[in-house]
């Protein structure tokens, strides 16, 4: 099936189980904006549990905040955006859409890789055992013609993207012959800057209001309460601030899902560190980010780190974890280190000192941070991606199954009686009432048995429990394992211990 496809399907699946609605959804919903559903709620909050307690409870020297959303408008002066946080646009004259001038051209490098795939692909299955990948690519007349044109495209877009170039991007375009996916035609205007950032008034009159900004990301908040948390919490160097919050965009070209979305969530941690340590905090960043991510299970080969070919005006280092869509390597997690540049600008347009005093040395300097910042809700589409699978079972029947991590699936255990009588509903609600105290568990009763799997397979519940008439006698039900269907006769007594420590975040915590 093609990927195109089975992104579909997933975006299709994600509204069906309850997971994410299309915001506003009986008034034909609202462009970019999503809703998480019952399932998909819980889902995000494993996920933001998750980070959070990788971040607060297993580092001594990282604490929480909470900022607010409405700031001084000043702040987004001295961050640069209200200068600079701009994104370059094009417009198709045909179509009358409008569309970022970088993702075109991002959207073209990534048709290089493809091609080249489906040529290592293609000898893969010509050569069969005999296949040397790594030589294949260093000798193919015909990878080699397509790596020379993606290299060189790549090379002019970086040198474009550093002033920006507009005229640059757009004459890329031209030459790269890129279409309109709509259109078909190649009918460009030029290449323009619009900034991001919402806009909104403050104040109970008109002639009092003043023009503020919803945040359009959630570090500045950290920046400006560095100081507050350092001397409340006696914090050292180093140490760091997590935070968990909404950030807002106005995102011209938001597409693919919840990937871009014009309202949505950060978890952010910002690292502060003394100057000329902070690319050896970055690597040690990069490598402890990459380790959370891959301990979920999905397999080393569906990261890779993209290092930036143009670095943001307050950055020395930076790369992306991205992570392999339906549509492409995609971009998960930032990780950036952003030098003194934001805590410096703070304190200018400010005028307060908010330097660090170092005890040891009886020195006052502005300390340098590393940034680790990941969209909460790209997180949750990258899980659902791989999570998602359609299993031909014996007999010729199909399941769909959700196959989450134990720990971040939305209900953990569900509890069925076999039949609505006999005392078996009571029974299973006596079990249910147990173990909520402990991870989300469900009561169901409605349809046969095997459907009621086949929906918690659907949404990932790991663990279903069935109540029939032996229960009754022997204290015992049947535990059914969702990956691989197996069943299980236990005793009631020893349900808790079986599934309470595999669905815990503990249990992926302790593999950190």
């Amino acid at each position: 099936m093609a990927q195109e496809d089975v992104f579909k399907k997933i975006v299709s699946h994600c509204k069906e189980y309850g997971f994410v609605f299309p915001s506003s959804d009986i008034y034909d919903g609202l462009g970019a904006v999503y809703d998480y559903g019952q399932n998909g709620v819980e889902l995000k909050n494993n996920i933001k549990q998750y980070w959070w307690q990788s971040m607060v409870l297993l580092h001594e020297n990282i604490v929480g905040i909470d900022s607010a959303i409405f700031m001084h408008p000043t702040i987004w002066k001295a961050s640069g955006h209200v200068d600079a946080f701009n994104d370059p646009l094009i417009d198709n004259r045909d179509s009358k859409k409008r569309y970022r001038a970088d993702v075109l051209i991002e959207d073209q490098i990534a048709k290089y890789d493809e091609k080249i795939e489906k040529e290592v692909a293609k000898a893969r299955k010509r050569f069969k055992e005999a296949f040397n990948e790594e030589q294949y690519l260093a000798t193919s007349p015909r990878v080699l013609e397509i790596k020379e044109k993606r290299d060189a495209l790549h090379t002019r877009y970086a040198q474009a993207m550093q002033g920006p170039d507009l005229e640059e991007l757009r004459q890329i375009i031209l030459d790269e012959e890129i279409v309109d996916p709509i259109s078909g035609t190649k009918n460009w205007t030029d290449v323009r800057q619009f900034n991001l950032m919402f806009s909104t008034e403050m104040g109970s009159t008109a002639d009092g209001s003043m023009k503020i900004y919803l945040r359009p990301e959630t570090a500045q908040g950290i920046f400006v309460n560095y100081l507050n948390v350092q001397k409340t919490g006696r914090m050292k160097l180093p140490f760091g601030i997590a935070q968990i919050g909404k950030a807002f965009r106005n995102e011209i070209v938001a597409r693919q899902f919840i990937f871009r979305m014009r309202e949505f969530e950060q978890m952010e941690m910002q690292f502060f560190v003394k100057p000329g340590t902070e690319l050896d905090w970055f690597s040690k960043w990069k490598e402890t980010r990459m380790k959370w991510h891959q301990n979920l299970g999905f397999g080393a080969e569906n990261y890779r780190f993209h290092d930036h070919d143009k670095l943001a005006h307050y950055a020395n280092a930076a790369t992306d974890i991205e992570f392999h869509m339906p549509f492409g390597f995609k971009e998960v997690e930032g990780i950036h280190s952003r030098t003194n540049f934001d805590l410096s600008q703070h304190e200018k347009y400010s005028g307060k000192n908010i330097k660090y005093f170092d005890p040891e040395t009886n020195e006052s300097f502005v300390p340098f941070v590393i940034e680790t910042s990941i969209g909460v809700d790209r997180m949750f589409l990258s899980i659902m991606c791989h999570s998602y699978q359609e299993e031909q079972l014996e007999g010729g029947d199909t399941r769909v199954v959700l196959r989450l991590p134990e720990a971040l699936a939305p209900v953990k255990c569900a509890v069925f009686p076999l039949v609505k009588k006999d005392g078996l509903p009571e029974k299973a609600r006596e079990i249910v009432n147990d173990l909520k105290f402990h991870f989300n568990t469900h009561y169901e009763e409605k349809d046969s048995i095997g459907k009621r799997y086949r929906r918690h397979d659907a949404i990932g519940t790991p663990f279903c429990v069935t109540v029939d008439h032996d229960t009754l006698q022997d204290n015992c039900v049947t535990l059914r394992f969702r990956d691989t269907m197996e069943q299980r006769r236990v005793p009631i007594s020893e349900l808790r211990s079986i599934i309470e420590d595999r669905v815990s975040i503990t249990s992926l915590l302790k593999n950190l």
